[in-house]
């Protein structure tokens, strides 16, 4: 077996704010194509990952049939370091769905401003997310605003529109 470092990430998309695609001021969003893969491109990430687009949803939109979903492509999956894309609204409820997978290292994370948009948390999210995977003990986490959370001890903190320990 290859020392966890050298191991293969499974990335898994679920859709979210990190996905979202604006047409302009008026409009509604959609939740385009994952753009994971362009990101890490573009930050030329060499470490081995394998890209699985799941639903492509917000958050808000995903139903328990959906994480059902999300839990399978996971569970069944040899890899053992695992990203999620999620969207921020309901990454917490899906944290607590997976909760049961054993050995593995599952680390979710999104963005609160799409990845398209010039600002955004979304590159520095993943940045974190590929880090964490890495180095973390088996267990499910949350990475966002530049920390690292054990994934049941996490709210979003809508008022302040960022995670915070509880």
């Amino acid at each position: 077996m290859l020392p966890k470092i050298l191991e293969e990430i499974l990335i898994v998309t679920t859709g979210g704010t990190i996905d979202k695609v604006y047409f302009d001021q008026k409009s509604d969003y959609q939740v385009g194509q994952t753009i994971i893969g362009s990101l890490l491109s573009e930050a030329q990430v060499t470490h081995p990952y394998r890209i699985v687009e799941v639903v492509q949803k917000d958050s808000l939109d995903l139903n328990d049939a959906d994480r059902r979903t999300i839990h399978s492509e996971i569970a069944r999956d040899q890899a053992t370091l695992v990203i999620v894309t999620h969207g921020t609204d309901t990454m917490t409820d899906t944290a607590q769905y997976l909760s049961d997978i054993q050995g593995k290292t599952i680390v979710i994370t999104g963005s609160l401003a799409p990845a398209r948009f010039a600002m955004t948390d979304a590159m520095f999210n993943i940045g974190m997310a590929i880090a964490a995977v890495q180095t973390m003990y088996h267990g499910i986490y949350i990475a966002m605003n530049g920390t690292v959370f054990p994934a049941k001890s996490v709210i979003k903190n809508r008022k302040m529109n960022r995670f915070e320990r509880i």
